[in-house]
């Protein structure tokens, strides 16, 4: 995806397999993947492109990734843009073990969940800094045969979807299930999982309190009124949203697998640490 703009919500990218180039209007770089997370708030406006580096030439490269698009509420959709990067390493998990001696484990992107440790703090103009968003993001891997029970949400108002996209056959509060699909739950109480396949169940957790504002999207902006919708397409043909100031509008950080990031402004390269 060479590049395009955002306006008024987040990208949150979780890439599971391969990596991504990524290069934007505000002078950031990186290159990321294998468990990695990439956090953009684009706000008032940004240009970003997502390339897909073919660093093997004599295998495939395969790509895998979840991009989730986080709406931001009204009194924040004209925020700084703000660009970071979660790297895999720092990731808080959850491994659970069961009375079977089958292991759980939730990776805790955004939100809180006991056990985990301490989540790694969302950037600070998100909708899921504010503590009343009740925002979470986890992404939950279950051996084959494991039990493991989803906690209850904290917020009063909050909504949850479970996406099962691995594994054959999952138990949900007793109710089998054999083909993937999107299931939205209560969030007000606990959720009995079982693994009941034989081979390893995976699933995405989204949650949050609803925003209760109306909702307008024409392709990469996403605003309250269709009159804001065309000030976007007005402000990013005047100002390209602070322009591009890269070579190509494709750019690729070279033939070396290293992961990296270079912040706005920066003069070195942030590098994944444990």
């Amino acid at each position: 995806f060479p590049g395009h703009p955002h306006r008024g919500f987040e990208t949150v990218t979780l890439v599971r397999k391969g990596l991504i180039d990524h290069a934007d209007s505000l002078g950031a770089a990186a290159r990321f993947g294998g468990g990695d997370v990439q956090w953009v708030t684009a706000g008032a406006g940004i240009m970003h492109s997502e390339m897909f580096p073919l660093l093997h030439t004599e295998q495939s490269n395969p790509l895998e990734l979840f991009q989730i698009w986080l709406n931001l509420p009204a009194s924040h959709k004209m925020v700084q843009p703000h660009f970071t990067m979660l790297w895999n390493e720092r990731i808080p998990r959850l491994h659970h073990t069961d009375a079977g001696g089958q292991q759980t484990t939730v990776t805790v992107v955004a939100g809180a969940l006991a056990g985990a440790g301490a989540p790694l703090p969302p950037p600070p103009e998100s909708w899921a800094s504010q503590a009343r968003a009740d925002v979470a993001i986890w992404t939950i891997r279950m051996e084959p045969g494991a039990c493991w029970t989803l906690p209850a949400a904290q917020g009063a108002d909050t909504r949850r979807m479970l996406y099962w996209f691995g594994g054959s056959r999952l138990q949900l509060e007793g109710a089998s299930l054999s083909e993937h699909a999107a299931l939205q739950v209560e969030a007000g109480r606990d959720l009995a999982l079982v693994n009941t396949g034989t081979d390893v169940a995976e699933l995405v957790l989204l949650q949050g309190a609803p925003l209760r504002e109306p909702v307008a999207q024409y392709g990469p902006f996403v605003m309250n009124t269709q009159e804001e919708i065309m000030q976007a397409m007005t402000d990013f043909r005047r100002t390209q949203f602070g322009g591009w100031p890269w070579d190509s509008h494709a750019p690729v950080h070279g033939s070396a697998p290293r992961r990296f990031a270079r912040y706005p402004g920066a003069t070195e390269d942030e590098v994944p640490s444990a």
